[in-house]
């Protein structure tokens, strides 16, 4: 009954997001072609199950796809097919957001940024609590509260919290994003991160996460190292390098 309601709460988030696109002023066609993103990652376990994930996106105008195949060591393996839309109108730029994975995984989220150059941050993410590894680290049922601004040149700087609001863990995630480009072929990002709440084995934990990220023209890399990864006793090192073409 739960995942029929969480199907059906998916698909109405990514009807009424064409809804929004008809309402709104119609784009002009192009011919832009679908721009692909191949991320290829390796994760370091401290408890030896390191594993390996290969994710293919493709998109354009404002709808993206992903493929992705995760695999760890210790024989553990999931596929993962989803979707988005993020939609730009004035001061409201809602993304929606569908995702299935091996296991019978479904899940779906809507995040929204409401404002200019100076916005806030809203967000709800729900599943049908099936297995499933989190690649992001936080927790998908959760709600997620924030403000940003784009008033410095070239600059983005983000505040926000991600709280679980559905299972009583008490797991909460804040991240403080800078991202700057020093020039039109390159980007940084860099996501530092505290989490506390009720990890594995009923242990509290509290921890830290830090994440850098580069991008020069067409190519890109991320490391990151987080503390009690999806609130495990275990701690992970991310390497990632990629290409868009």
């Amino acid at each position: 009954m739960l995942e029929r309601y969480l199907i059906a709460l998916v698909l109405t988030c990514i009807l009424s997001s064409q809804s929004l696109i008809v309402l709104a002023e119609a784009p002009v066609a192009t011919n832009d072609p679908i721009a692909f993103k191949l991320t290829p990652s390796y994760y370091l376990s401290s408890n030896g199950n390191n594993a390996t994930d290969l994710n293919l996106r493709a998109s354009r105008d404002g709808n993206t796809a992903w493929l992705g195949e995760y695999a760890d060591k210790n024989g553990y393996q999931q596929t993962r097919l989803g979707y988005e839309y993020k939609f730009n109108e004035g001061m409201l730029r809602p993304t929606l957001s569908a995702q299935l994975a091996s296991g019978g995984f479904v899940g779906g989220s809507l995040t929204t940024e409401v404002g200019g150059e100076y916005y806030a941050i809203l967000g709800l993410g729900r599943t049908n609590l099936k297995d499933y590894y989190n690649l992001n680290f936080d927790p998908n049922d959760a709600i997620t509260i924030g403000f940003g601004t784009r008033a410095i040149n070239n600059t983005e700087l983000s505040l926000q919290q991600v709280r679980d609001d559905r299972l009583g863990t008490g797991q909460q995630i804040t991240h403080l994003v800078w991202r700057y480009k020093p020039t039109e072929a390159e980007r940084i990002s860099i996501d530092g991160a505290y989490k506390s709440g009720l990890g594995t084995n009923a242990t509290n934990v509290h921890g830290y996460s830090l994440s850098v990220d580069y991008d020069y023209h067409q190519y890109f890399s991320r490391i990151a190292y987080d503390q009690y990864a999806n609130f495990t006793l275990n701690n992970l090192t991310r390497l990632s390098i990629g290409i868009r073409f």
